[in-house]
């Protein structure tokens, strides 16, 4: 790579001013840097909440990252505009040789990187691109015959393989941070682009790199017992690094050898869980179809969805009569935030009992969730759907009050989301409707009046999921 006079590095979904890949190769490779941030208005502009906890993150985080450039002697240009107009013109401005970025694989980002790549060579600007984000990206990890692997334990397994040392080195920006521009400006405030002040206040969710450290040292202390506890939506089981990984305000490679070079069943596990993001991601590269609402499995593409009227509203609004569904839609409305078992759960229970097609619900959660990544959603709810990456067959349908038995079973995160529900007996608190009339009187909990009847039965659901699958099913699968 030739020497440049100066550079500039385009910070998007990698927040963080340590263990960053384009930020180490433009100051490697050029004497002097100029970092910047774009408030992008083709993506915020296109936001349906003034309040988009999203928004508020990254604003806090942005303004985080400046001050940590600034000590280091350097600062950060931030922009509200459309990205790609304006990074071409910041390089303009500040006469760059080349401008340097990492990776983001949602096709939208593609496209806007290559017009903005086409832009700068049209003006004799050179540009970088790097991996970031992940450990493997796009074809790094491909099967004995040269193809992308389609289920998860055999990707894992290959994975696991071609992981050393080097794959988890952090890029030492340390060493050449002498060459950042002091250059900055003032970032703009939520109001002036048009958003809410307030919207990260209801998640309590520390935003930025500092946040992001906070929590991952919080998890090291408990990460031994991942294993046992992070089904239990009541626990403080799971890392919440989520946030944090989608935004880059921590480092994958720090988390992921953490992890690696702790042993033990529980970093083990969490690793897993690593490895499913970058899973994900390598779906994403080689079926883009998947981000415009095709299914994984192309033959589920036709399935003929009920979408019975009213069922995904009550879903939505946490009225399924259902606690632990209701629970978690009312977790994931207030703060932006919902457990990853509750999850399968609410996907499951809306695609296998309610028979809504499960594109509602991904775009719902598209639209609230504060951690939303294209690839891992998109994978996570054809997952749940049955229609996607998955080596179980299609007829694996959670049953709501099972599963609120086993990983919620004092009904703890039931009453924290649903106080109506708390004077409720534990042994009714899974299926309230099964409550006595006699005890409804006396806790106040009246089945259709303070709290909704079920909207559906699950034992009947479950067989008409079944018929319904079995419309698409390959001949002779059972």
């Amino acid at each position: 790579m030739p020497e440049y006079t100066r550079a500039l590095v385009w910070f998007r979904r990698d927040l963080r001013d340590f263990d960053h890949a384009a930020l180490f190769h433009a100051l490697k490779h050029a004497r002097q840097v100029v970092c910047a941030f774009i408030f992008d208005r083709e993506i915020l502009d296109a936001l349906p909440d003034a309040s988009d906890r999203r928004v508020a993150f990254i604003h806090a985080s942005v303004g985080e990252l400046q001050q940590a450039l600034q000590a280091r002697g350097g600062g950060l240009v931030v922009r509200y505009g459309v990205a790609r107009n304006e990074i071409v013109q910041l390089a303009a401005e500040f006469q760059a040789d080349a401008v340097f970025f990492n990776h983001d694989d949602d096709p939208a980002a593609l496209a806007r990187d290559a017009a903005v790549e086409a832009a700068l060579h049209c003006r004799g600007i050179a540009a970088h691109h790097y991996k970031d984000a992940v450990i493997f990206e796009r074809e790094e990890v491909l099967t004995a015959s040269g193809t992308p692997f389609s289920v998860f334990t055999p990707y894992k397994n290959a994975w696991l393989k071609m992981l050393t040392p080097f794959c988890l080195q952090a890029y030492p920006v340390d060493a050449y941070a002498g060459r950042l521009a002091a250059q900055s400006t003032a970032v703009p405030s939520l109001q002036e682009m048009g958003f809410a002040p307030a919207g990260l206040a209801a998640l309590k969710l520390p935003a930025g790199m500092a946040g992001g450290a906070r929590l991952f040292d919080e998890f090291l202390q408990r990460i031994d017992r991942y294993q046992e506890t992070r089904d239990f939506p009541a626990v403080k089981g799971v890392s919440y690094l989520s946030a944090h990984l989608r935004f880059g305000t921590v480092s994958i490679r720090q988390l992921a050898a953490a992890a690696w070079q702790a042993g033990g069943r529980g970093a083990q596990t969490w690793l897993s869980e690593l490895i499913w993001r970058d899973f994900y991601h390598q779906i994403l590269w080689h079926r883009p179809d998947v981000a415009s609402g095709h299914s994984f499995k192309r033959q589920h593409d036709a399935l003929p969805w009920p979408n019975p009227p009213g069922h995904f509203a009550a879903w939505c609004d946490a009225r399924t009569g259902y606690p632990l569904v209701d629970a978690a839609m009312r977790q994931l409305n207030q703060t932006g935030y919902m457990h990853n078992r509750l999850r399968m759960i609410t996907a499951s229970f809306l695609t296998k009992d309610l028979l809504v097609e499960w594109r509602l619900g991904e775009r719902y959660f598209a639209d609230r969730l504060l951690d939303y990544d294209l690839a891992a959603n998109s994978g996570g709810w054809q997952w749940a759907a049955s229609v996607g990456c998955d080596a179980q067959p299609w007829f694996r349908i959670f049953n709501p009050v099972t599963q609120s038995e086993k990983f919620d079973p004092q009904g703890r995160f039931i009453r924290r989301y649903l106080p109506e529900l708390a004077a409720v007996p534990d042994s009714f608190i899974h299926a309230p409707w099964t409550l006595p009339a006699r005890e409804q009187a006396r806790t106040g909990v009246i089945i259709g009046r303070t709290y909704p009847a079920p909207i559906v039965d699950h034992a009947v659901q479950r067989v008409r999921a079944l018929a319904l699958f079995k419309t698409a099913a390959p001949a002779g699968s059972a």
